[in-house]
């Protein structure tokens, strides 16, 4: 079997990003910063390693970042709903300074908590799980590309690192950034974590 990789994509910017906006479903275009960001992508994924398979989540602003590393290395964009964004239910786009700060303090604590209407970092952590898992069973070398949100990201990384779903909060992932795992057989290896080639704004 030949080496295989994986790198996790987060999306570009969007106008919730820029005003401080949980954004879990809602589904929002990538702003101007964002479409630049997207375009920085390609040429810094194909440096890692010939794509050979881009993986989407549903969402416009990860469909919109996948189709910008798509027209750079001619890789058809896969859609796969497992690695849609964290469901945050009620609080879905409502300002972060909003939560209240005992709220944040369970959420953080608690990976079984589910905002009203919800999703847990548990059942997130589930279904990232079992994405990998079919990758890894169906990947037999080359650099898959999937293209996803920040918690989906942070619970692969976990996956990877094998650690709980709880690290997400002790790391920080910035937007159009790229995280690299290299599937060995007996264990993954994290290679690289939040690379960015892009001025963060």
């Amino acid at each position: 079997m030949s080496d295989r990789l994986l790198t996790l994509v987060r999306h570009g910017r969007t106008h919730a990003n820029a005003g401080g906006l949980l954004q879990g479903h809602v589904d929002n275009d990538l702003d101007t910063v964002g479409l630049s960001q997207a375009a920085t992508l390609g040429p810094a994924l194909v440096r890692v390693a010939p794509i050979t398979r881009i993986i989407a989540s549903p969402l416009r602003r990860a469909q919109q970042t996948a189709a910008a590393i798509s027209e750079h290395c001619g890789i058809d964009v896969d859609t796969d709903t497992r690695w849609i964004e964290l469901d945050y239910g009620d609080y879905d786009g409502q300002p972060m300074a909003s939560i209240a700060p005992e709220v944040w303090a369970q959420w953080r604590t608690d990976a079984h908590f589910r905002p009203p209407g919800g999703e847990s970092m548990a059942e997130l952590d589930v279904r990232v799980r079992t994405a990998i898992d079919d990758l890894v069973r169906s990947v037999d070398g080359g650099h898959v590309v999937v293209v996803s949100h920040v918690s989906p990201i942070k619970a692969a990384v976990a996956w990877a690192l094998g650690v709980d779903i709880a690290v997400s909060w002790r790391t920080a992932l910035d937007r159009a950034s790229m995280s690299t795992i290299r599937l060995h057989d007996v264990r993954p290896a994290l290679v690289t974590f939040n690379v960015t080639v892009h001025p963060e704004k």
